[in-house]
């Protein structure tokens, strides 16, 4: 399996959020040099964050966004399901296969995958972060 740039990106920005002291704002600015990352991928990935109610957003100046919940609560599984556009492995539809009728293939991939998701399902982004101070370091935030 292998995850969309946007899940990614999604990802490490609520790592880099959760590393923060919580009533701390960060920036797109922040996030897209901290990672080295496309101003306008990371953008797109903030707007839909605060859609789905993970981050809390406040424009203008002074502005940025936090984590609109505590770490613990960040399921990584559903974070996942939520920024993926597809988690189906194999598109036996388009074109069509002829070996769909009798395949089992898809199944397989997709009891796969169900193992995968149920992993990722058992953490949170508390559980990412738990080396708090040396993911800190290693982004280049501040000490607390």
């Amino acid at each position: 399996m292998h995850l969309t740039r946007f899940t990614d990106y999604g990802l490490r920005t609520l790592i880099y959020l959760a590393v923060k002291s919580p009533e701390e704002r960060v920036t797109i600015s922040e996030i897209t040099k901290t990672y080295d990352l496309s101003r306008d991928h990371v953008v797109k990935v903030v707007h839909r964050l605060g859609q789905l109610g993970y981050i809390d957003t406040v424009r203008g100046k002074g502005g940025g966004f936090s984590l609109a919940r505590m770490p613990g609560e960040i399921n990584i599984g559903k974070v996942i399901e939520d920024l993926e556009p597809s988690l189906d492995l194999v598109d036996c539809e388009n074109p069509q296969c002829r070996l769909t009728p009798s395949c089992r293939l898809k199944g397989v991939l997709q009891e796969a995958s169900g193992a995968f998701m149920g992993v990722l399902s058992a953490y949170t982004l508390a559980d990412l972060v738990k080396r708090k101070q040396r993911t800190r370091e290693l982004l280049g935030v501040d000490p607390e």
